[in-house]
């Protein structure tokens, strides 16, 4: 395994994987820095047919080059009290160029007056990884929180100043890039499937 290609752009994102993949000694690349445009349709209903669907598409791009794995991810939030929305729709709630800023201040105006008991959510993240024999293998982690009360935090990106962590008593933008890796939906994601990119690799 020479090169891993992430589905993704989010430079937010890839931050984080190359934190925690940086030992495997593999050139980490996003689809726009290994030059892959292509248009992906995330129509599953689950995170992990959705992550499946992106790998598989990225796969496809760079059929023929051997040592490269492909990973691609869904993530997204789910709040209880809002039946789990946004779900899988995460980065489309509300549509996908409404601010992050707007999404997280829609969802704390849906929940006034909850007590924090019922503001009770989780981040999820799938992670699946495509070889160059075509094998697929997927993990998938969570971290369970609440919403609080007003965002908070510069650190994190997209809902992670409106997510609350009762371990650290703040929201995953408060944290640091060390303690929100070790926490995090993605991080713990991530680190499962480096065990089984390792296990693959021998």
């Amino acid at each position: 395994m020479k090169k891993i290609i992430f589905a993704t752009g989010n430079q937010g994102k890839m931050r984080e994987i190359r934190s925690i993949l940086s030992d495997l000694q593999a050139e980490i690349l996003s689809m726009e820095e290994a030059g892959i445009t292509t248009d992906i349709i995330e129509n599953g209903r689950t995170f992990e047919e959705n992550a499946l669907i992106k790998a598989r598409a990225v796969a496809s791009a760079v059929s023929g080059e051997e040592d490269v794995v492909v990973l691609a991810d869904d993530s997204g939030l789910e709040v209880d009290y809002l039946d789990k929305e946004p779900g899988i729709y995460s980065a489309r709630y509300m549509g996908e160029d409404t601010s992050y800023e707007v999404k997280n201040q829609n969802i704390i105006d849906r929940l006034e007056g909850v007590p924090k008991e019922q503001r009770t959510a989780r981040f999820v993240c799938a992670i699946a990884a495509v070889f160059a024999d075509g094998e697929s293998c997927i993990t998938r982690e969570t971290i369970e929180g609440y919403i609080g009360w007003k965002p908070a935090g510069k650190n994190g990106f997209g809902y992670d100043p409106i997510f609350y962590v009762d371990e650290y008593n703040c929201s995953t933008a408060e944290l640091s890039a060390e303690a929100k890796n070790k926490l995090s939906h993605r991080g713990k994601a991530l680190r499962a499937m480096k065990e089984k990119l390792v296990c693959k690799d021998k």
